[in-house]
């Protein structure tokens, strides 16, 4: 983790970067470390942490540093989400950010029912540790952000640090609960099955690999499918399906899966991941028209600002409107990044 909020050296140390290090991060903008660095320095200096603003438009005072650290925790493994997301709203003071915070994620939480069979992983320490999440932890407290409310949708602005996390740890932090209920779904039973047996995730647009690494390290089967149009400064996986991913769901190519595994037409036999999936091209519409199987994972935002999914909707109101014959079963929130409002959704048919 970066000392004294030195941000670049941590990065360079993680991954073994050259000290003069010039590479170009292309994100939401295109920056090298040494720009990152000077904006970390510059900390709220030309409305850099101007997350929350009043009805005129204009910054509101930062929450308090204990306020920030009560909101990270909810996502932490040793943790209860339910019930630390319940004590962050309690004991949030009445008008301030985190009371907003509060409102907006307790609003849209749906934990796993009791006829899933799903539960949320109890209190533990992690059966295995994320970096991204760490990292995530500290530049929560660094830029100031305590959490998404009802307005981050019209967030317009991010900081430099975004496209670094972007291009070594991917577009959306996992968090622990969410990683426990892929790990359950794979063991799962099939819709008609007779018996629990080990089901693969499909996951299409897979990046830089980082949730399949993650979920591998749980003992996860992952096939990650992407069409290698984006550039990554890290792989967490080497061994990416290079295609188009509709293609993969439509015809999946024998010589790439396992002998003996059969993933049906259409996937039917796998759970189906889209992390952070695309607004061009009607990419995310294509797959889960394509997809025939019965479980639909999706992380992304859950609010209506159009960075993943569809441009002008969240995903939960295209699946209850497009595939009718899918039920969603769960909304859990994700650590967000500052600006951003993110949650993982299961969808069962």
């Amino acid at each position: 983790l970066p000392q004294k909020d030195d941000f670049s050296s941590a990065i360079k140390r993680s991954f073994n970067l050259p000290e003069n290090d010039a590479y170009v991060y292309h994100a939401t903008a295109s920056v090298i470390l040494a720009q990152v660095q000077n904006a970390v320095d510059h900390k709220s200096a030309n409305g850099m942490h101007a997350w929350y603003l009043d009805e005129e438009g204009k910054a509101l005072p930062p929450p308090p540093p204990a306020d920030i650290a009560a909101y990270t925790s909810i996502f932490a493994s040793t943790t209860s989400t339910t019930k630390v997301l319940s004590a962050y709203a309690s004991n949030a003071k009445k008008g301030s950010i985190r009371s907003t915070v509060a409102a907006n994620l307790t609003s849209k939480l749906l934990p796993p029912s009791a006829e899933t069979k799903l539960t949320l992983p109890a209190k533990q320490k992690a059966a295995v540790k994320s970096p991204y999440f760490d990292i995530w932890t500290w530049s929560c407290q660094n830029l100031e952000w305590t959490g998404p409310t009802e307005e981050t949708a019209k967030t317009r602005i991010s900081h430099h640090i975004l496209p670094i996390l972007y291009l070594h740890f991917g577009c959306v932090c996992p968090s622990y609960d969410a990683l426990s209920l892929i790990s359950q779904l794979s063991k799962s039973k099939q819709r008609g099955g007779k018996a629990d047996i080990e089901r693969p995730v499909v996951e299409i647009g897979s990046g830089n690999g980082y949730w399949a690494y993650m979920l591998r390290r749980l003992g996860v089967k992952v096939h990650a499918v992407d069409n290698g149009a984006s550039a990554w400064r890290t792989m967490w996986i080497g061994d990416t399906i290079i295609t188009d991913g509709v293609k993969f769901l439509s015809a999946p190519p024998t010589p790439l899966i396992a002998a003996g595994e059969d993933l049906g037409k259409g996937a039917k036999n796998g759970l189906l991941l889209l992390v952070y999936p695309q607004v061009g091209g009607y990419f995310t519409g294509k797959v889960l028209r394509t997809y025939q199987g019965d479980v639909v994972l999706v992380a992304g935002t859950q609010n209506a600002n159009g960075f993943t999914g569809f441009a002008d909707e969240p995903i939960d109101e295209w699946m209850g409107r497009e595939k009718k014959d899918f039920g969603m079963v769960c909304r859990i929130p994700l650590p967000s990044f500052a600006g951003k409002d993110e949650a993982f959704y299961i969808f069962m048919r």
